[in-house]
């Protein structure tokens, strides 16, 4: 069992989506790692690109999208020209750039210098994109829902994610993607940490 999964670590319905940020940022940690590297490894930036499709964005960015951002909505928290609309853009340029890596990685670990250069760019710009993405919702949307959700809205949220979680092939889901996660980051850092022990 990984320590990186989300269970055990929730406090309210904030604390389950910070969880999956920490997972989350294992996998961007390891992307900006193995990008620098030659050749580029296709495998890996194969299970990466699964894993933003089907956790960042299949589970974390489904339940602020359809429970969380409602929520917030209902208790008063603007959707246009506030946090919630600028998170849900910033999903969208997410999934955009997802379907650029998706769509030159093949041609990119051929050899073709073009789609090198896209595939980079793509998977640069989404490190930096999510990076600044985690630290906005960590440090000022989960905070303004804490404040104005009161005690019912909380608990109608956490009973809203838990519903998603229940049932065997949503906790097989959930432990397959933190094992990826370990396994990308894992790889991406292995040579890093040998090296220093090589040199202490």
């Amino acid at each position: 069992m990984t320590q990186h999964s989300c269970d055990g670590c929730e406090h309210g319905p904030t604390g389950v989506l910070k969880a999956e940020h920490r997972v989350i940022e294992r996998v961007v940690d390891a992307m900006e790692r193995v990008i620098e590297q030659r050749p580029l490894d296709a495998g890996f930036f194969a299970k990466a690109i699964d894993f933003l499709r089907n956790f960042t964005d299949g589970c974390h960015h489904a339940k602020e999208e359809d429970q969380l951002f409602p929520t917030l909505e209902a208790a008063g928290v603007p959707r246009e020209r506030g946090p919630i609309g600028c998170m849900l853009e910033e999903h969208a340029r997410g999934r955009a750039l997802v379907r650029r890596m998706s769509e030159t990685l093949e041609a990119a670990a051929g050899g073709s210098a073009e789609a090198t250069l896209a595939f980079e760019a793509a998977v640069r710009s989404y490190v930096d994109l999510l990076r600044q993405h985690i630290w906005k919702e960590d440090n000022v949307l989960f905070s303004m829902a804490d404040r104005v959700l009161d005690t019912d809205g909380r608990e109608a949220l956490s009973r809203a994610f838990d519903a998603g979680r229940q049932g065997a092939a949503a906790v097989d889901r959930r432990e397959h993607y933190a094992r990826v996660a370990d396994e990308l980051h894992r790889g991406a850092f292995a040579g890093a940490a040998g090296s220093e022990r090589s040199a202490s």
